[in-house]
């Protein structure tokens, strides 16, 4: 009996050592996401999550046509520069500076007639011809660019497979992975180029990511100098889009959540727009 308590005491002791490991293992693995200051779980590296992207964006790009009206790339081009000029000098100016060394921006607009935008980690963003009758104006763009932008800055990809690789593995995974041990570091590693495509750079992403995309992107079009108010009648008129729910939206909050959150950040982007039009 003694020596069966002794041992449950030590099991208990050991779970206690291996859960105060795994915190602080974690704890070291963490990053924060610009702008909403959340702390998230980076497991993977800049340059793995960017080799996938880079290779997923080039398979999409071959089996795509891109736009020949030249108005409208131009004005794609034009909307996501002055974004990204935005995005990096606030980055720069908040301590992120590392992270803009991993941003290639590229901008295209695409044929096909869905109401659809995404962006590859790493900065390139395609635009779907079907969404500019939605935006109308290059106000609205920018919100929509935004958005996408922002899932690139906070690397929402990378920590989703992030998550999944401690899923996988578990805590002895976890430990292995950041001690750097080569050859089952190697192994885990595997795991990141195993996801690739299917889970962490082309799935839709969550409702928290979605929702934290929006706020950041109504930020960072406030700041490049174009009005976040338009966001309100932009997601409007997506909902009057009816028929079937585009990737777009598909784990985005239902329509009317999304504009009343909108409505709730406003005040927050406004101070950004009107900073940027007394600097201007």
């Amino acid at each position: 009996m003694m020596k069966t308590l002794k041992t449950s005491k030590s099991h208990k002791l050991i779970c206690v050592v291996a859960v105060v490991a795994v915190i602080a293992t974690i704890a070291s693995a963490c990053g924060t996401v610009a702008v909403t200051g959340r702390k998230q779980l980076m497991l993977v590296s800049d340059e793995d999550v960017l080799s996938l992207s880079n290779k997923s964006y080039k398979a999409y790009m071959d089996t795509v046509k891109v736009s020949t009206d030249k108005k409208n790339k131009e004005m794609v081009i034009r909307v996501g520069k002055r974004l990204a000029g935005a995005v990096e000098e606030y980055l720069k100016s908040n301590g992120h500076e590392a992270d803009c060394k991993n941003f290639a921006w590229e901008f295209h607009l695409v044929r096909n007639r869905e109401a659809n935008a995404f962006c590859m980690p790493g900065g390139k963003i395609v635009v779907n011809e079907g969404l500019l009758p939605v935006t109308q104006t290059e106000d609205a763009l920018a919100i929509v660019l935004g958005h996408e932008i922002a899932h690139a800055v906070a690397k929402h990809s990378a920590e989703r497979m992030s998550y999944q690789i401690l899923t996988n593995y578990g805590a002895s995974g976890l430990k292995i992975l950041l001690s750097g041990q080569s050859s089952a570091s190697k192994s885990i590693s595997q795991t990141v180029y195993g996801l690739g495509a299917n889970y962490g750079i082309m799935m839709p992403f969550s409702r928290k990511d979605e929702s934290e995309a929006d706020h950041m992107g109504l930020i960072f079009a406030a700041m490049a100098g174009y009005d976040p108010q338009v966001a309100i009648s932009f997601w409007q008129r997506m909902q009057a889009q009816g028929g079937k729910i585009p990737e777009f939206l598909s784990d985005h909050p239902s329509d009317a959540n999304r504009i009343e959150q909108i409505k709730k950040e406003m005040p927050e982007a406004m101070k950004y727009y009107d900073e940027h039009k007394v600097k201007k």
